[in-house]
């Protein structure tokens, strides 16, 4: 596969020039956008929650966003496409966290614009319909058709359609099982797993859960197939690579720092299954090794790399990584692990996020 491009950072300088001057401009411009259709949704309790994944998840745009950059002079498009992908994930999550339902059927519906906005041609569907609150202005569906139009324009989307599918249906599948209610959540991941455990390498339940959780193999996906070149071997590379091990080092991550919160609000949380801190920890450092090597054999490994050292970084720069005892001893081993790039990363976000604070 030789898509690499002159334009595609492979420096710590040059990477943080682009994020800063590059992708956080345009990620803001279009999350502004959604913003101002989401306060004219009738209906208030959608209202309300898709306010607030914009309002309190902006940095999962801003993280994922950097893989726009695999795009070359298309970065924009591909920044496009990664916000509205990110944003009806965000706002499907708040809507099954915060659900006045607990119906896996109601979670399957809702779940399905994840599905149809990677499809071209797929009909608008009846999202709502298991659920009271069903007037969301048309914000879904807006969402769902701005990915349709940028998929459109991919010279390779028809490589990469297997893959993002398989991803996406992982991820639709983590949603419905992980939300239903309390007393069936686990014995129904769990059975899940079972399906799949032959497939993968060794691991337990919960952290097969956790790998199936993100979204950064689908952007990668996206931002690879702005390249007329792109294959479907190199598709298919592209997604072994990310899954399981860079997915699932991203999402345990985003569940180490969100533990204390999970406690207060009952939800489930993955880190809650290991025996103590320090199998965290020595399973953090698993995935974060595993996931180094499998991005190894990529084009344009270099920029693969400083975004796994990166995601350590980002995550663990964040105010309730310090605001938890035990989670910040885990998150400074894990920040020696990483080396000069993620200090590099969590130094600047760090600085970011309280000035945007102040």
């Amino acid at each position: 596969m030789n898509i690499e491009s002159p334009k595609i950072p492979t420096h710590l300088l040059s990477m943080t020039t682009k994020i800063f001057l590059q992708v956080r401009p345009i990620v803001h411009r279009y999350l502004n956008e959604w913003k101002q259709m989401a306060e004219g949704i009738p209906d208030p309790e959608l209202r309300k929650q898709a306010l607030a994944s914009i309002r309190d998840k902006t940095f999962h745009c801003e993280g994922g966003s950097i893989y726009g950059l695999l795009a070359g002079k298309k970065y924009p498009e591909a920044i496009r496409f990664i916000v509205a992908y990110q944003t009806i994930s965000d706002y499907l999550d708040n809507l099954c966290d915060r659900s006045t339902s607990l119906d896996p059927d109601d979670f399957r519906a809702l779940h399905e614009a994840m599905i149809h906005a990677l499809s071209l041609h797929a009909p608008s569907n009846r999202y709502y319909h298991l659920r009271e609150e069903a007037d969301d202005g048309g914000y879904l569906d807006a969402l769902i058709k701005t990915c349709q139009d940028v998929l459109k324009k991919l010279p390779a989307y028809e490589k990469i359609a297997p893959a993002m599918m398989e991803l996406a249906g992982y991820y639709c599948n983590l949603q419905i099982n992980k939300h239903v209610t309390k007393d069936q959540r686990v014995d129904r991941l769990k059975s899940w797993f079972e399906k799949f455990k032959n497939e993968i390498p060794a691991m337990s339940w919960y952290e097969f859960s956790a790998c199936t959780g993100s979204t950064l193999g689908i952007f990668c996906l996206v931002a690879h197939a702005f390249h007329h070149d792109l294959s479907e071997e190199s598709a298919t590379e592209i997604k072994k690579a990310y899954f399981p091990w860079v997915q699932g080092l991203h999402i345990l991550l985003d569940y180490l720092i969100d533990q204390e919160e999970d406690r207060l609000n009952d939800d489930l949380n993955f880190c809650f299954f290991y025996r103590n801190d320090e199998e965290i920890a020595e399973r953090l450092q698993h995935f974060y090794q595993q996931a180094d090597k499998s991005i190894a054999q990529l084009p344009d490994a270099r920029f693969h790399s400083m975004i796994n050292h990166g995601l350590i970084g980002i995550y663990l720069a964040d105010k309730k990584a310090h605001q938890q005892k035990d989670v910040w001893k885990t998150a400074k081993k894990m920040i020696r692990t990483g080396g000069l790039v993620t200090w590099f990363f969590y130094l600047h976000c760090w600085v970011y996020r309280r000035l945007n604070m102040a």
